[in-house]
């Protein structure tokens, strides 16, 4: 890069989309900012891993403890970040977690989790950073949603689909808001990836077991193949590290020239069309009502 570098923080980024995201941007000359939890213990690996890098390749990249369901952990991560370098430039909502089973065997208060997880944490980070953008008068948040909320899509992943649609929301809501102090957003929406995410793998699953199996005669087969009837319908040769790059290419681009939403969708399943109207629909809307100044010139596109 021969520009100066943005200092970008990540959430989620102890593995999937958000490790990914992390080391991509370090390798493009971005200062990195991998927030996870847990960096003594459990997520310790993923902070040696980031640690070698670093030292191997000599990419700006670091771990910072952030507990995004916690809003003192937050403000301790942004605190690091600004007293090493004095700015945010970017940031990058990915944290999420992923549950897989009947949607009537989870509790409410497993909803509630993935919902806090989801899309409150972006709140809580929203709060620590946005004020320091808001001085500067320029900033970017990334926001990585779900293909769900507008294309096709499985049943039994009902909290988490329904959390991602949430937070899609909240985000366009923040662009019209935020443009005026310089702030700008991206939505960047993938598809299913069956593999290289670990999403499937550590799916949580219903509190009331007993709920949950009564629906196992009917649907048991049906849920437990999910990830392989994805895979049915993912095109060979393509990579869930495409995600990181077409965010990496996205925060590379000059103000004012970012996509509002952009898709990496490799099985096709209906949301970039669905998008593309809906978010004309909303422009169109903007127009009509006169207020069309919030809206950036690649809002319907």
């Amino acid at each position: 890069m021969t520009k100066r570098p943005n200092v970008v923080v990540v959430t989620g980024a102890s593995s999937g989309f958000g490790n990914l995201t992390a080391r991509a941007l370090a390798e493009a000359g971005h200062i990195v900012y991998a927030g996870m939890r847990a960096t003594a213990d459990r997520n310790a690996p993923a902070v040696a891993a980031l640690t070698r890098l670093r030292e191997d390749r000599g990419v700006p990249i670091a771990a910072v403890e952030m507990d995004v369901q916690r809003q003192e952990s937050v403000d301790a991560a942004i605190d690091h970040v600004m007293t090493e370098q004095e700015r945010i430039d970017v940031v990058v909502h990915n944290a999420g977690h992923m549950v897989l089973g009947p949607a009537e065997a989870f509790t409410p208060a497993q909803l509630a989790d993935v919902y806090d997880v989801n899309v409150l944490s972006t709140q809580r980070v929203n709060r620590t950073v946005l004020p320091i953008m808001r001085r500067r008068g320029q900033g970017l948040l990334v926001w990585v949603g779900s293909s769900s909320t507008r294309g096709g899509h499985p049943p039994f992943l009902a909290p988490h689909f329904a959390a991602k649609a949430a937070m899609d929301a909240l985000a366009e809501s923040y662009a019209a808001e935020l443009i005026k102090f310089g702030i700008e957003t991206t939505l960047v929406i993938p598809g299913a990836y069956p593999s290289g995410t670990n999403h499937f793998a550590h799916a949580g699953t219903p509190a009331d077991t007993p709920r949950a199996a009564q629906y196992d005669e009917l649907y048991g087969r049906l849920r437990n193949t999910m990830a392989d009837t994805l895979s049915r319908v993912f095109p060979a040769g393509r990579e869930v590290g495409e995600v990181a790059d077409e965010i990496v290419r996205v925060i590379g681009l000059p103000h004012g020239e970012r996509p509002f939403r952009t898709h990496i969708d490799p099985s096709r399943d209906g949301s970039e069309v669905v998008s593309t109207t809906y978010d004309r629909i909303r422009a169109e809307f903007f127009r009509r009502i006169g207020i069309d100044e919030l809206l950036t010139p690649y809002a319907a596109r």
